[in-house]
């Protein structure tokens, strides 16, 4: 099993290659989400997935995205399922700025 080790771009720990393969072959439109997750959902998928249902159905919502709510959607429940197979936060892996 790979041991931690420090991410030398966020200073985070890496579980494994496994995580950093994920991470590498995140899109950019991955990316914006995890960003977003991190700096306006508090870290967490549900608020931001409740965020585009309600968009969805016309009720009120916090965050406009762009036109690819079904896509974005689809992209946080992979990301989430990958997170808690590994124990982690994309927010960790990738950088913020």
């Amino acid at each position: 099993m790979d041991e931690p080790s420090k991410n030398s771009k966020t200073g985070s720990k890496t579980s494994s290659k496994v995580v950093d393969d994920f991470v590498g072959g995140l899109s950019d439109e991955h990316r914006m989400l995890v960003v977003l997750k991190a700096q306006l959902y508090g870290g967490s998928w549900e608020p931001m997935l409740d965020d585009l249902k309600n968009r969805l159905d016309g009720k009120p919502y916090i965050f406009k995205l762009v036109n690819r709510i079904n896509d974005d959607i689809e992209r946080i429940r992979e990301m989430c399922e990958f997170e808690n197979e590994h124990n982690i936060d994309l927010a960790d892996y990738v950088e913020l700025s």
